[in-house]
C-alpha cells in the first residue's frame, strides 16, 4: 500500500529533517511539502542536520505549489488535527482508524496520505474538511502540543505496524546449562566457602546447602554462571590481608 506524508507551508526546516528522519525510522520514503517557506529548504543545513541520515528521503522529496499536486494518486486521506472540528471527517485515534482503514482497504492500489498542516496554525479546515479521517494522538487533555517531527513519528509507528511490524533485532547468546555434576561441584566448592568466612557451622548445617541446591535448580543456572559462583566462593577462601592497624611494626 503507498504510503505518503505530506507537509503543508511548514515554517521551520529543521521539522522537515525530523520528519524525513522519523519516515525513515519506520520504513517510508514519501515525502512532500506543499509550499514551505524556504523554496531550498531540503538543501538546508539544518534540515540535513535534523535528518541524522536520512538524506535519501530528502533527496526523494517533492516541493509543490498546491495540495491538489501532492494528493495525486491517493485514495485515502488522513488529516492531523488534535482540536475536534464540529463540521468535517470524524476524528479518531490513529490506532483505532488504521484497523478499521485496513479491513476495507488492504490493497496495493490504495494510496494512504497523512496530512501535517503548518507549525504555528495547524490545518486550514478546507483542507481537513477533504479528508476521510481526522487523526488524534492521545495526549495530555492538558498538554497535547507536539512537536510536528514528533506527531508524524508518533503516526507512522502506528501505521507501520497496523501495516506489519518490522521484527525486534533481539541479541541472543546461546546459554549452555550446567549439568548436575557442575552444580554439585560449585556447590562443594560454595560450602568450603561459606564455612571459611563462618556462615555456615559444619556441626549444625541445618538445611542450608540442599535449600541452595534448590534455589540453583530453580535457576537454572548455566556453565557461565557456574564458573561465576566459583570465582567468588575462591575470592571468598582467599586469606584476607590484615588492616595496617593490626601489622605489627618492626622493630
Amino acid at each position: 500500500m503507498q504510503t505518503r506524508f505530506i507537509l503543508i507551508n511548514t515554517s521551520h526546516a529543521g521539522n522537515v529533517g525530523a520528519a524525513a528522519r522519523a519516515m525513515k525510522t519506520m520504513g517510508f520514503d514519501d515525502l512532500v511539502l506543499v509550499a514551505p517557506r524556504w523554496t531550498n529548504v531540503l538543501n538546508r543545513e539544518e534540515t540535513i542536520q535534523r535528518a541524522s541520515g536520512a538524506t535519501d528521503v530528502l533527496k526523494n522529496a517533492r516541493i509543490v505549489a498546491t495540495l491538489d499536486e501532492a494528493l495525486d494518486g491517493m485514495t485515502h486521506l488522513c488529516a492531523t488535527a488534535m482540536t475536534p472540528r464540529d463540521f468535517g471527517p470524524p476524528t479518531v485515534t490513529p490506532r483505532e482508524h488504521f484497523a478499521a482503514l485496513l479491513k476495507v482497504q488492504d490493497t496495493p492500489h490504495c494510496g494512504v496520505a497523512f496530512l501535517f498542516g503548518s507549525e504555528r496554525f495547524g490545518m486550514r479546515n478546507e483542507d481537513v474538511y477533504r479528508c476521510h479521517a481526522a487523526l488524534s494522538i492521545p495526549s495530555n487533555p492538558r498538554f497535547g502540543s507536539l512537536n510536528l517531527g514528533a506527531a508524524l513519528q508518533v503516526i507512522a509507528y502506528d501505521w507501520r505496524v497496523a501495516l506489519g511490524a518490522y521484527p525486534v533485532q533481539a541479541v541472543t547468546t546461546e546459554a549452555v546449562l550446567a549439568d548436575a555434576a557442575q552444580v554439585a561441584g560449585m556447590l562443594a566448592h560454595l560450602e568450603q566457602a561459606l564455612t571459611g568466612i563462618g556462615f555456615l557451622d559444619p556441626q549444625s548445617p541445618k538445611k542450608l546447602m540442599p535449600r541452595l541446591n534448590q534455589l540453583f535448580n530453580r535457576a537454572a543456572v548455566t556453565q557461565e554462571e557456574i564458573h561465576i559462583l566459583r570465582g567468588m566462593a575462591k575470592r571468598m577462601l582467599r586469606p584476607q590481608p590484615l588492616p595496617a592497624s593490626e601489622v605489627s611494626p618492626r622493630e
